[in-house]
């Protein structure tokens, strides 16, 4: 799992990270293509300026100032190519770079978009962000620093030792035992560094979800005077991350002195034998002049890879992280009965007399809602339409036949529940604290799947329903509001993307939201900022009202929608509440009795089953647990 900051100490699969890598990599192809091909003039460049200084030398040795000012003019002109070539690549290289993190983000935010909500129950935020920041970050980094780098540094490697070879052989044996010494040390430190670049990744995940949480949970730390036990928490995050990223840099960073340090000791054991060797007239002078620039440059291209190390070994330990969680399943829907208006049914099958089942009068349509989903049934409403092409009027009725569920499979939370809601219907739950209630809205909607029984929906099972068009005939008013970056309008309208102003400004009329709405210094047009700190607890649950009445959902989920909201307050709204209920199936969640006593029934539940129902007044009668609940002989957890 990548949440939770669970990341391995070593890549699990390193081969199928690198295939995804190069894979996005492909997006930016043509440019990639540029490059590569720049990297080699420009690798190429520098082999043969290096090689030009033999004739060069032998030039000036025999005498011959024609030839020389020649040589050099040409030398000129191939470093000048390279130069230019350098300029093209490196540019190219950063639109490149960028092309394929903008992909890589994208793609990250996309599949994050379809992961079902139990992702998101075990993940917290800070390891969501640190993957868009951190993880994108090093494959950033490493894009720009290290891709033409290793094609040069490979061009270089091969390039050098062939002209080694060329120009004297018996020093190129010395070069290349060097050379092995070099590269097993470097494979040993680089095994040790990915591993230990891994887990600064994964500490560093941790730390960030660690901040994010007790940055949003100042009020509370400062109210239980818990500012030490976090700061102890911290330091332990903080101890972690600082003793993996001194491993890994500690072993990263010897690459570069230990291959200096034998490049120097190759190049003066060279230097003393090339020596003797030319004072023997077994070569030449501007060969050993050129052999000796080579042997100093050989060493440049494994200190090239040594450096692009670091970068290569934490962008793989943030790639593997971000593939990680882009192989995390997405949320499954085998719905086939989607949601269409019956003006579209009607333009795509013959006109027939409507059954006695599609006449049913709207539910709740009004000349003063808007346009949206306000018809229950009937030709004008909107209707479900199966996989053979029938269909039936969406009018709200939900029913739940001996439902089990339990969020994970060693425990139960619903035990063989039933209970149905006809169209227009008030359901209320009341009980305990952990008692079921919200479950059974988060199993309407499908945020779940249950285990046994059966949920259906106008008498079609939701798991046979599309998600995407159940949901969108179901509105909810959750208890934790949360709002978004934007205009208070803009907010309401997150109900109804393509809501009027007409629309929005009903809709908060419906939730009583207007009147202090009206009274801001730029009315609707006041920017939400932090999640709206700058409005009170109480209206930001009447935008969240409003953005549930703009939806105008035939079925309508309130989880403690009011329990923000002062008894006065509760008193202004409730003729809206009702305006916004009428006609509507609603399932309400409530700590305040009062709120629920007009519902059509009343479910007790107590650990995941119901073990009273009934209205109010039949409740009372039976002197049971709601009873005791309504007159204060008991209060809920």
């Amino acid at each position: 799992m990548a949440g939770k900051g669970t990341a391995p100490k070593r890549p699990q699969n390193l081969g199928r990270t690198l295939r995804q890598f190069v894979s996005y990599m492909g997006h930016a192809k043509k440019m990639m293509l540029v490059v590569a091909v720049l990297v080699c003039v420009s690798g190429t460049a520098n082999l043969l300026g290096t090689y030009m200084i033999k004739p060069v030398v032998n030039a000036v040795g025999q005498g011959d100032f024609g030839h020389f000012v020649s040589l050099v003019s040409l030398t000129a002109a191939i470093y000048a190519a390279g130069v230019a070539s350098c300029f093209g690549y490196t540019q190219t290289m950063v639109r490149a770079a960028q092309r394929v993190v903008f992909d890589i983000r994208r793609d990250l935010f996309r599949h994050l978009e379809t992961l079902p909500l139990q992702y998101f129950d075990r993940t917290r935020n800070g390891d969501i962000m640190s993957y868009f920041t951190n993880d994108v970050d090093t494959v950033s980094e490493a894009l720009n620093n290290a891709f033409a780098n290793m094609i040069q540094a490979a061009i270089q490697t091969v390039g050098t030792v062939i002209l080694l070879l060329v120009l004297n052989w018996q020093l190129t044996l010395i070069t290349l035992a060097c050379d092995v010494v070099i590269t097993l040390y470097v494979r040993f430190s680089g095994h040790r560094s990915k591993m230990l670049f891994s887990d600064q990744q994964r500490t560093l995940g941790q730390l960030d979800g660690y901040v994010e949480e007790m940055i949003a949970g100042q009020k509370v730390i400062k109210v239980f005077n818990h500012e030490q036990a976090n700061l102890r928490g911290f330091h332990r995050l903080n101890e972690e991350l600082r003793r993996s990223g001194t491993g890994a840099q500690a072993y990263a960073s010897t690459m570069v002195p230990v291959t200096v340090a034998i490049s120097y000791a190759n190049y003066a054991i060279v230097a003393v034998v090339g020596g003797f060797m030319a004072m023997n007239g077994l070569t030449d002078v501007g060969s050993l002049a050129s052999y000796l620039v080579f042997v100093r440059q050989a060493a440049m291209p494994i200190n090239q890879l040594t450096q692009m190390g670091n970068f290569f070994l934490t962008a793989l330990a943030g790639a593997e992280r971000i593939f990680r969680v882009m192989a995390e399943p997405p949320e499954i829907d085998e719905g086939t009965t989607t949601l269409v208006h019956a003006n579209e049914q009607q333009a795509t099958e013959p006109q027939q007399a409507p059954s006695q089942q599609q006449a049913i009068a709207p539910l709740h349509a009004t000349t003063t809602q808007p346009a949206s989903i306000r018809k229950a049934a009937g030709a004008e409403g909107w209707q479900w339409r199966r996989a053979d092409g029938s269909t039936t009027p969406l009018r709200g009725d939900v029913r739940f036949s001996h439902v089990d569920f339990g969020y994970t499979p060693d425990q139960t939370v619903l035990h063989d529940l039933t209970l149905y809601a006809k169209p227009g219907q008030k359901i209320a739950f009341v009980g305990s604290t952990g008692a079921g209630k919200t479950t059974i809205t988060n199993l309407i909607n499908r945020f779940y799947d249950i285990r046994s029984g059966s949920i259906t929906y106008d008498g079609i099972d939701v798991r046979d329903i599309r998600k995407a068009d159940l949901r969108e005939s179901l509105g909810i008013v959750l208890q934790d509001t949360h709002l978004f970056a934007g205009s208070i309008a803009d907010n309401i309208r997150f109900g109804k993307l393509d809501a009027t102003k007409a629309e929005v400004r009903h809709a908060a009329h419906i939730a009583n939201a207007d009147s202090f709405i009206s009274r801001l210094p730029q009315g609707y047009d006041t920017q939400i900022t932090a999640d709206g700190a700058n409005l009170s607890q109480g209206q930001r649950q009447l935008i969240a009202i409003a953005r549930a009445a703009v939806a105008d959902p035939p079925v309508l989920i309130l989880d403690e929608a009011t329990s923000s909201i002062d008894t006065r307050t509760e008193a202004l709204i409730a003729r809206g509440m009702d305006s916004l209920m009428a006609g509507r199936t609603v399932f309400v969640i409530a700590h305040r009795l009062s709120t629920v006593r007009n519902a059509d029934a009343i479910m007790v539940l107590e650990h995941g089953r119901i073990i009273e129902r009934g209205t109010h007044d039949e409740l009372l009668s039976q002197h049971g647990e709601y009873w005791q609940l309504w007159t204060g002989a008991k209060e809920l957890d």
